[in-house]
């Protein structure tokens, strides 16, 4: 009888240490830098270089595709909040202080939900932290929000995407978006 408990004991172990790896979700996660080539700073020539690509914005997010379905107004409804992606919570993480729109926001890290509409994305910075989808979502803790209007793409974005590029000296813009619908959010260095 002894035997049969430890072996039982001992299959119960085994099987609680043998844990499968999740499967790939359909809803790759990414991230977008500011400058682009943050991630690839090591391999500059130059110290000047190096310092030039030191990161000031990093966004993680997870990019759900349109798969031929309607998004604006059908998935996502306007005036209702939306995590900007798929899976967890959007990310931004400032480097140093920024501007945000017209607030000035402190270095750290935030979620982001959009409320979009027909022809204005609200877009807020939010401090509840490490959530899934924007569940726990309460602009109670909004930081700094910013509305833009809404521009169409010539082309589809199968997946939701986003970039952060130089608009101007000092004022880096996020952009995004999905299907044919985009906005650009500008961020005061």
């Amino acid at each position: 009888m002894q035997h049969l408990i430890c072996l039982f004991l001992l299959l119960a172990c085994i099987q609680l240490g043998a844990q499968d790896f999740a499967a790939i979700d359909q809803s790759v996660m990414d991230a977008a830098y500011y400058p682009s080539q943050a991630p690839l700073r090591s391999f500059a020539k130059t110290e000047e270089e190096r310092l030039a690509n030191e990161p000031k914005i990093r966004v993680l997010y997870s990019r759900p595709l349109k798969k031929e379905r309607t998004i604006f107004g059908d998935l996502l409804q306007y005036g209702e909040p939306w995590r900007v992606g798929a899976n967890e919570s959007t990310e931004v993480l400032f480097m140093q202080d920024v501007k945000f729109g017209e607030q000035v926001v402190p270095a750290g890290r935030y979620t982001m939900i959009v409320i979009p509409g027909e022809d204005s994305w609200t877009v807020n910075l939010n401090t509840e932290l490490d959530g899934w989808g924007n569940f726990s979502y309460d602009p109670e803790w909004d930081l700094a929000s910013v509305t833009v209007p809404v521009q169409t793409s010539d082309e589809v974005i199968e997946a939701v995407s986003m970039a952060l590029y130089e608009a101007s000296p000092g004022v880096v813009h996020l952009k995004m978006g999905w299907d044919t619908s985009y906005v650009e959010v500008p961020i005061t260095l």
